[in-house]
């Protein structure tokens, strides 16, 4: 691995547990400027004074999220994309390049694989090409993979799970994200298959938070590398506190109950 890369992977994975704390905030394409992705700069705050280890955003909300004081924070710049309002929204498709997202200040860059789809040949063919270039750059490529098609009935299906995560791996990622297998037994599997680290996504907003922070404990307890969570981070009512629980998990090996005593009951 060359050294500009090492370097850029230990701005967002601690070098320590080498685990990860993303939160990606670029839903704002596929669904438009929902609950926690209006005021950008409180959100990017909040998330980083949790002790988050990265943002993942498209290129032009980067301006909207820049803060210029507090705590720094990594920053992964996604270069796919697709609306809800299309007729084919599972169809993701390059929308900006490795050397733009470097002129952005990006410490890694990812892109969207959703396997199954109709169009599943151009998003690998996009994800290899990206891979490649991130390379050559010396760019961290994070691959967020999901089975989603007309063949799978079940997305979280630990199989499903675990050729997602290989094909991130075999693409040239240097880390995949992909959907929690809903047990540490099957997350196991996923991992082994993997000779990257696996982050898990989190899915629909969660109303527990016990729930959640139960996933995102059982997923590192499984050898997981941490979480690539957005909506039920950004959405929550107290966003700074649960990202330091989670930080607490994920990095301290903190149990859930503890970590759950850091965040405060609604009132």
């Amino acid at each position: 691995m060359r050294i500009g890369k090492s370097v850029r992977l230990e701005r967002f994975v601690n070098r320590n547990t080498n685990r990860t704390i993303i939160v990606p905030v670029d839903h704002g394409i596929s669904i438009g400027p929902v609950e926690g992705l209006i005021d950008m700069k409180e959100t990017v705050n909040q998330i980083a004074e949790g002790g988050a280890s990265a943002v993942l955003m498209h290129k032009g909300l980067v301006r909207c999220g820049h803060r210029t004081r507090g705590q720094d924070i990594g920053l992964i710049i996604h270069l796919s994309a697709s609306t809800d309002l299309s007729p084919t929204p599972n169809a993701k498709t390059l929308v900006t390049s490795v050397e733009e997202a470097l002129k952005h200040g990006a410490d890694a860059v990812s892109v969207h694989i959703n396997l199954g789809d109709e169009l599943e040949r151009h998003m690998l063919k996009e994800a290899g090409e990206a891979a490649e270039k991130a390379a050559d750059w010396g760019v961290p490529f994070l691959a967020m993979v999901y089975g989603r098609g007309p063949k799978i009935k079940n997305s979280f299906d630990p199989h499903i799970v675990a050729h997602c995560a290989r094909v991130g791996m075999e693409l040239g990622a240097d880390i995949v994200k992909v959907p929690y297998t809903g047990d540490p037994d099957s997350f196991v599997k996923v991992v082994e298959g993997c000779c990257i680290p696996v982050v898990i996504a989190g899915g629909p907003k969660l109303d527990s938070e016990r729930a959640f922070i139960q996933m995102a404990y059982d997923s590192v307890q499984a050898g997981g590398a941490g979480l690539s969570v957005g909506r039920n981070i950004f959405q929550h009512r107290a966003i700074r506190e649960l990202v330091s629980a989670l930080h607490a998990v994920v990095h301290d090996d903190a149990t859930v109950d503890e970590a759950l005593a850091m965040i405060p009951r609604p009132q």
